[in-house]
């Protein structure tokens, strides 16, 4: 039986105009995503985001303005019987240059997680694994 999955998501842009991405691999699946991860029993969005940059990043953000959240069905990529709705926040930290990002191979093919800045002018839709990402960046890109 399937089952809702909520994602939380956050667009942290630095004063470069680059946004942070986290390039991950689980299981031998790659994967180039946005930080932030899912919704556990008992949180509340904001509340989820910043748990999630906590244990991705180890920095607490301050969550701003929803940018987008699908209104639509689209099941998981992982678990196809399941229902995905990703909510996206535009989310600040004060002090980015000392987030822990570098420039290495994607994609990751070693279990884990790493994290890289690209500059607005320099995002591309294909770059993104998952459906509603993909649509996340043509809405910045739009901007």
């Amino acid at each position: 039986m399937g089952r809702f999955n909520i994602r939380i998501y956050g667009l942290l842009i630095n004063e470069r105009d680059q946004i942070l991405v986290s390039d991950e691999c689980q299981n031998g699946y790659a994967f180039t995503k946005f930080p932030g991860g899912g919704l556990e029993l008992g949180e509340g969005f904001v509340h989820a985001l910043i748990r999630e940059f906590r244990e991705e990043l180890g920095i607490d953000i301050e969550v701003r303005e929803l940018f987008y959240f699908n209104e639509y069905y689209q099941p998981s990529v992982f678990k196809p019987e399941d229902q995905v709705h990703s909510f996206y926040y535009h989310v600040k930290y004060a002090d980015w240059s000392n987030i822990v990002a570098d420039q290495h191979e994607v994609p990751l093919t070693e279990e884990g997680e790493k994290h890289r800045w690209i500059h607005l002018k320099e995002l591309q839709i294909k770059d993104f694994t998952f459906p509603i990402d993909k649509i996340v960046v043509k809405r910045l890109l739009d901007q």
